[in-house]
């Protein structure tokens, strides 16, 4: 008995002095977070080779430690920013990211616009747009944004005509006239490459062309104009870590006059400074 009396003694004893101890410490102040590497997710084209650049030949001039974890799924990007499997992305735009945090409640917010891929009209059967035949089949991307601003490109160029109105929410219902009764195939963005050789045309994201090998500047029949486009492809971060010293330099770094010559000598108008 007097065996037990002393070990229970000794462990409450222990348990205080660890609980004084917990107590004493001073709480975490995220600093050694800030002073590690700065994880960006980025899909591998052109945001990783642009990122990978920065790696290459400025972050260590400027002190970042900066990795980089490619996603081919951009779907995948925003919760592994919100859920801090990685510090920051760098694929998306502004009327995608509010779109986004609208449905899904979540708080992710833009940092700096570097570039703009121009959405293009692309097609293995005919040369021009007007070529299409009446009834022809056209891919477009499936998520909400990039479905409406498909349209909106088509629109542009007069291959239909949208209602009064129709925004970045667009749809097929909201085509007013389709003189060549175009018929609409929705697919997930990186499929759209390979569906070319079963539709008569697709309206292809610029990073998932120029993974396809097809050169947007040369090979699109239509191409989105990069003139007060809300389309800028930004480094974002969850609300919060707009002030992460890593963040800043990042984005003085994607901002810089070396990544501008960077995107003009390696892309040749596939893809547009923004800044």
């Amino acid at each position: 008995m007097r065996n037990v009396l002393k070990t229970a003694t000794t462990l409450l004893a222990a348990a205080a002095l660890a609980a004084g101890a917990s107590a004493c410490a001073p709480p975490s102040s995220g600093k050694a977070d800030k002073d590690g590497p700065l994880l960006v997710g980025a899909n591998p084209v052109p945001h990783a080779e642009i990122l990978n650049y920065v790696k290459g030949h400025l972050a260590k001039k400027a002190g970042l430690k900066l990795e980089i974890k490619e996603f081919t799924d951009y779907n995948s990007l925003n919760p592994a920013t919100q859920d801090g499997s990685v510090d920051a992305n760098y694929f998306q735009n502004k009327p995608f990211l509010d779109d986004y945090n609208k449905k899904r409640g979540t708080d992710i917010v833009p940092v700096v616009t570097v570039h703009l891929e121009p959405l293009g009209l692309y097609s293995h059967k005919v040369k021009k747009a007007d070529d299409l035949k009446k009834g022809a089949t056209v891919a477009v991307p499936n998520d909400a944004v990039n479905e409406a601003r498909a349209l909106q490109l088509l629109d542009a160029h007069g291959v239909i005509k949208l209602k009064k109105g129709a925004g970045t929410e667009a749809t097929p219902k909201d085509i007013a006239d389709n003189p060549k009764d175009l018929k609409f195939k929705e697919l997930e963005a990186p499929q759209l490459p390979r569906s070319l050789d079963d539709v008569d045309a697709a309206v292809i994201n610029g990073n998932y062309a120029i993974q396809a090998h097809l050169k947007p500047a040369k090979e699109a029949l239509i191409l989105e104009s990069p003139d007060n486009s809300p389309y800028g492809n930004f480094l974002a971060v969850k609300k919060g870590n707009e002030d992460d010293p890593r963040v800043k330099k990042l984005a003085k770094l994607l901002t810089s006059p070396q990544v501008k010559k960077f995107i003009k000598d390696k892309y040749d108008g596939s893809v547009l400074a923004s800044f």
